[in-house]
């Protein structure tokens, strides 16, 4: 009997493990993988996407009401989340960009901030760490400083010299980014709606598209885990504040879904064991050498 496998998904605010790689998760804890969510922020400064949302007592209240999305999100994916305590930073408006409220994650000097999360590595013992690029996926504020405390913290909490006063070290082996909307996808979605005589809703991002940063060269790894994106879906749902569930995120049939792209796709960054690429599992190399029995 080999370890059982932890895979840790590093985010930015309750909603982003919804949104990047909660199928992949989903299909994980199905095959008996333990996955913990660690959620940098509270979300505490992120605007009310859902109209039917916007309401005076919503706003009011609204750290309380995103932790208990983030609650019901964690139980339809199976997962278990940490939150590691730092204050939504905001999405910065305006030319020039105001600067970001004092004391935000934003703002953190990621060496210090990796601390809690070195601690619940070194306490959850992951083989495998998922997070943002070094763009964070797109630039907000929060999501660029998510992976830069991911990274420090992948280096350093294997190291018994750094940091001793957070546990016991642990080396994760493998770090990955989230492949976002890459132009190979949302095309491919496009022409399949066309195809089936519907509406896209990608025609104008696609004719915009030369703007865009397309990492989809970079893919290292697809996860086949199209039979859980109805997972994914009801776990963005239950971020009532954030998605609407009218909106823009629900307008592709899922099983179109299912027939043009059936995975969610990941940039191998680093790699401490034999991971011959192309991937088509985060365990990859792993497997072979777990062969320490856990209870």
């Amino acid at each position: 009997m080999t370890e059982q496998m932890r895979l840790m998904a590093v985010h930015a605010h309750p909603d982003d493990e919804s949104s990047k790689g909660a199928a992949t998760m989903a299909k994980y804890v199905a095959e008996g993988v333990k996955v913990l969510v660690a959620t940098c922020t509270g979300g505490e400064r992120g605007s009310v996407l859902n109209p039917k949302m916007d309401r005076p007592e919503v706003l009011a209240d609204i750290t309380n009401i995103r932790r208990a999305e983030m609650a019901e999100a964690r139980e339809i994916l199976g997962v278990d989340q940490a939150w590691l305590g730092f204050i939504d930073s905001g999405l910065p408006e305006g030319d020039p960009l105001p600067p970001l409220p004092e004391g935000c994650f934003g703002l953190q000097d990621p060496e210090e901030a990796a601390k809690p999360l070195i601690k619940l590595i070194r306490e959850f013992r992951p083989h495998v760490m998922t997070t943002y690029d070094e763009n964070g996926g797109y630039p907000h504020p929060d999501h660029i400083m998510c992976h830069k405390v991911s990274v420090v913290a992948f280096d350093a909490a294997g190291d018994p010299e750094k940091y001793p006063e957070l546990g016991e070290p642990w080396q994760p082996m493998k770090l990955y980014y989230n492949s976002g909307w890459t132009r190979a996808r949302m095309l491919a979605l496009h022409e399949g709606m066309l195809a089936a005589g519907l509406e896209s809703p990608y025609t104008e991002w696609l004719e915009k598209w030369s703007d865009r940063d397309d990492r989809g060269d970079k893919i290292t790894t697809r996860i086949e885990c199209g039979e859980y994106f109805h997972t994914r879906d009801d776990a963005l749902r239950a971020h009532a504040t954030q998605v609407d569930p009218d909106g823009f995120w629900f307008r592709i049939p899922l099983e179109l879904q299912q027939k043009v792209w059936p995975t969610e796709d990941f940039e191998l960054a680093r790699s401490l064991v034999d991971s011959p690429i192309p991937e088509s599992d985060l365990f990859t190399g792993i497997h072979e050498s777990a062969v320490r029995s856990e209870v």
